[in-house]
Order: C-alpha cells, then structure tokens, then sequence
C-alpha cells in the first residue's frame, strides 16, 4: 500500500518531451539525437522501452515496403482503396517516401532482413518483406539508450497534457514503482503511445480476456489526453477489426500471403471472391458465411507442402508461439487441417485505419508544440512498423525545425494541484463502491452490446448508441470514486478513464457517418449503403464544454495537402 505522505513532486524540465517509447517514439528520439544532439529528449514509457508497444514480442516481417518495380505513389493508392478512400493522400506519400529508407536503417542497427541467392530482400507480396524480427525492439531500445541527449524515464506513465490557449506546455506523469508525481516542462511534445485495445468485450474471457490481436497495454491514452486538450481528431469510426486464428488470435496474413491459403466455409466454398479483399470485407465475408449457416470458415491449408509446414511453425514461433503449440498439440500439421479464423473485437488503431490526430504534412497536430506519429496519428491507413518509423522521422525533423522559435513555458500552479489533487483523491480514498475491473468489464458489456461489437456482429444503429453515450457517460461519474492502494491501481484508473473518453468519441464518429462505407468496421444499420456525400468528408470531432462536436472536412481528391493554424 501506497504511503501517501511519502509522495514526492518531481519537476522535469527538457527541450522535448516524447510520450510512448514504442516504434515511433524511438525513431523520433533517435532523429533528434543525430541531428540536434544539443536539444535535450526525455522519453516517457509506462513500461520499459526495451520491450513495450506493439513490437514487443517481434514480427516476422515489414508490411510495408517499396518492393522492386513499385513506387510510394502505388502504396498510397493501395491504402485509399482499402480504406475506401476516406485517407490522406499527403500523408499517405510524405510516409511511403522514407519506408525503405528506414527500413535500411534498421538494418543497420541490426535487425536481419532475409535474402536470396543475389542478395535482394524476400518479398512476401507486393509490399511486404520477411525479416527475423523478435528483437526488433531490443534493437531500437539500444539504440536510445546510446544517445547522449536522451532520458528514459521507464514505468513513468503520462495521464495528461498540461495544455493552455490551445497550446500544449508538457504534461503530467506518476511513477509507478517510484511513488514520483512529475511534472514536465516542454518546449514540445511528440505523443506516440499505441492506439486502443480492450473497449469492447474480447474473443476470450476470464483469465485469457488478455489473448487479443493488439497489445492490451494499449490502452488510448494519447487519443484521450488530446481529445480532453482540445485536439481535432478524425475518422475513429473506421474502426480495426482482425481477422485472425480461431483461440490464439494469432495472424492470419502468414497464411494467407506465405502460403496462398484461401478463406473457404465449411462447405469447401471459396467464397472471399463473393464479398472482397479489402481487410474489412475479408472480416464481413467470414461473418456473413457464419450468420447464414456456412460456418465455421476456414482458411485452407490442407494440401500444402511438408517444407511449407515447417516453415509456418517457424514463422509463428516469432509472432504467435500459440498457434504452433496449437498444431503440435493436435498432432496435425497446417497440411493436414484447414486453419478456423474469426474476426476479433474492434480496435481504435491508426497504424491499420486512419484513426487518430488531425495532422498536417509535418506531423504537427492542432494544438501548438504538440506532434503525433505513429498509432494515434490520423489520416494514413496502413502504416504498420514501417510507417510509424517513417512518421517518428518526420514529426522530429518538425520538432528540429520549429522548436528554434519556441520558448519555454511555465506550467500554471493552479493546473499542477488540479492535477496533483485527483491523484491524491484516488489514493487516499476511504473506500471505492466499485472496482476498477468492474467498471471496465460494464464498459465493454456496453460496448459489444450498443457499440456494435462481437455480440451484434458488428452491427449497430443510432438508438443503440444513443443508449451507448448515455451508459459510458455514467460509467465515466462512477470512475471518479475508484480507490487506488498503490501506483499500479493508480494507473489501472487512468487506463480504465482513458477508454471510457474514447469510447465516447468512437460512439459520436459511429453516428456521425450516416452510410456503411466499411462492412463490419462500421455496419450501419440505419444506413446499410454507402452514401456519395459522405465518401466525400472526413468526420473529424473536438470535445468542447463536456461535448464531442462533429466536423465534416471535404476529402481532397487531388491529394493535396492539408496544412493549418492554429
């Protein structure tokens, strides 16, 4: 239990603060180190940078890649026509132009990139490449640990941005294992932490709720921290739905592109053909065929070859161990019995949709001195590891730029004990009503109920999230009486109330879209067809006053670039 006399207030003052020491917070530290090593980085990870964020336990390859004969301008395409054209074509190019170029970078700290007989990458598909990649983020740890101008400061985990004027002065943090409540002074801010998993109720309950497709740790706060300040952000409506293996929820791109292992229902029937290959309708084609009593769906494997089963088991003992021991325990390899898929629950993920921050070209975000890359910057679909590399370079080389006319700026006192005194109200706390666990678990009752979750398959209409707001709103009341014995609860609170903020705002994108531009990532009900109008805008929302306003921005078809003021 948490001394609450012995709480210390620790101020911290640097030129540039990043928040989230995943892919993108790395490679922006990184770029700063190398070209601005007299500007001074403190980097904030609720865990440890070595291995958190979605890298953590590795990947088996890059999905995005220029391949030979392809051009960054054939990448951008590809995005807008699986995101059905609601994506930022400038934002789309200004990533794909540095993939490779990171991706060498890589390389060069270490990760091994697999070849062929003439030295060229292995390619798994037009944009992909396979590389041995468990301890990509090792890598990229060391490589920030080596800078001399860089602090780390692990299990210190951010709750909010100290923001005034719609300007972002630094931001408030507690150390989880120290008992430090910090307050940090800076010049300018990178927010990179993950997007948002664990809003709706997940494929596993009880003891396995955690055996998700995306990080579980990930849990919004970047988007939360933003939407209280007062940030645009736009399009948390396409929402990122897997497709992934039935139980391990592991994924299904290794089958599908290593091995060419179609989807097919339990009648032998390929039937990805009759709905589409975009992400959304693989998921959409899978429920459909389960609803309409053509279930389970597969994807087939049976028949592959014997070298093609070792190198599957291979593959997935990088990225899932899981679906191995799953073949090794049932005593038949991938060749012997089809693969079960299913989609998972809905995600808030900028790194697959176009989820996140309104940004302009060069990261910056609509509130001074604040820059987003990675998975919570909006607009450019398709990133993955790559692209958030790419976007880390990109938002630093901003921050090099403009932080020249930047001063520093004093955090009001009157925020500080604002902020001070909610942490000290949870902890001293007599006693909490509910727990924490409890009111997340109601949280994502709410959601696949109302939200369009696993429960509805994925459907909604505008009565059902009317009915959603309403319940989230109170869950979020009911919050301010949790109790916290120790840091580790604190952050349980702050991670619970940073879902709750953003499941608000998936609600009002969710009614905001009149059409069903995505199946499955947003099935309408009210409105089951997609609609000309709105396949031209953007829905994008600021929270003023307590409330989400909804702003429609035209979408430029000329991929023009979208730059603003503040």
């Amino acid at each position: 239990m948490t001394d609450n006399k012995n709480i210390k207030v620790e101020k911290i003052k640097t030129d540039v603060l990043i928040v989230g020491g995943g892919t993108a917070g790395c490679y922006a530290a990184l770029t700063i180190a190398e070209k601005a090593p007299e500007i001074q980085v403190v980097i904030c990870e609720k865990a440890n940078i070595k291995r958190s964020g979605c890298l953590a336990a590795g990947v088996n390859a890059l999905n995005a890649y220029i391949t030979e004969g392809r051009t960054p301008q054939d990448y951008a395409d590809y995005a807008k026509k699986d995101a059905h054209g609601i994506a930022r074509e400038d934002l789309l190019i200004t990533m794909s132009e540095k993939l490779n170029e990171v991706t060498k970078r890589l390389e060069e700290l270490g990760l091994v990139i697999l070849k062929d007989k003439d030295g060229k990458y292995v390619t798994r598909g037009n944009r992909n490449i396979k590389i041995n990649g468990e301890n990509i983020k090792p890598l990229l740890a060391d490589a920030v640990n080596t800078c001399h101008n860089v602090k780390v400061l692990n299990r210190v985990n951010i709750i909010d941005f100290s923001s005034e004027n719609n300007e972002v002065k630094g931001a408030y943090g507690i150390g989880i294992q120290s008992n430090v409540f910090y307050v940090i002074e800076a010049k300018a801010v990178i927010i990179s932490t993950g997007g948002a998993a664990g809003l709706y109720k997940p494929n596993n309950s009880g003891f396995s709720r955690h055996k998700m497709w995306y990080s579980p740790f990930n849990t919004g706060a970047g988007y939360a921290m933003g939407i209280r300040a007062g940030a645009e952000m736009t399009t948390f409506e396409m929402r990122f739905i897997a497709l992934r293996c039935k139980d391990t929820i592991a994924p299904t791109g290794t089958l599908a592109q290593g091995v060419g292992a179609k989807q097919i229902n339990s009648l032998g029937e390929v039937y990805e053909e009759n709905y589409g290959i975009t992400t959304s309708e693989r998921v959409y084609g899978t429920v459909n065929e389960n609803t309409q009593g053509r279930g389970p769906c597969y994807l087939k494997t049976e028949g592959i070859t014997s070298e093609q089963n070792e190198e599957l088991k291979k593959a997935y003992l990088n990225m899932a161990p899981s679906q191995t021991l799953k073949w090794i325990e049932s005593g038949k390899n991938p060749s012997e019995q089809n693969v079960e898929i299913e989609g998972t629950e809905p995600y808030i993920v900028g790194g697959h949709t176009a989820s996140g921050y309104w940004i302009d070209t060069k990261r910056r975000t609509t509130l001074k001195g604040l820059y987003a890359a990675g998975d919570v910057a909006g607009g450019s679909p398709q990133k993955y590891v790559t692209g958030a590399l790419a976007e880390g370079e990109i938002a630093a080389n901003t921050v090099i730029e403009d932080i020249k006319n930047f001063e520093n700026k004093a955090i009001n006192k009157s925020d500080i004990e604002k902020h001070l005194n909610e942490v000290m109200g949870f902890l001293k706390r007599e006693n909490g009503i509910f727990t924490t666990e409890q009111i997340e678990e109601a949280m994502q009752t709410v959601m696949d109920s109302y939200g369009g979750g696993i429960k509805t398959n994925y459907r909604y209409n505008e009565k059902q999230l009317d009915i959603a707001d309403d319940k989230i709103r109170q869950l979020y009341k009911l919050s301010d009486n949790l109790k916290a014995e120790d840091f580790q609860e604190l952050m349980y609170i702050y991670e619970l109330r940073e879902r709750l903020v953003v499941c608000r705002s998936v609600i009002a994108h969710l009614k905001a879209r009149k059409e069903t531009r995505w199946h499955s990532f947003a099935e309408n009900l009210d409105h089951p067809y997609r609609d000309k109008v709105y396949g031209s805008k953007f829905v994008n929302s600021r929270l003023k006053n307590g409330e989400i306003n909804i702003i429609l921005r035209d979408i430029d078809e000329g991929g023009g670039a979208y730059e603003h003021n503040y």
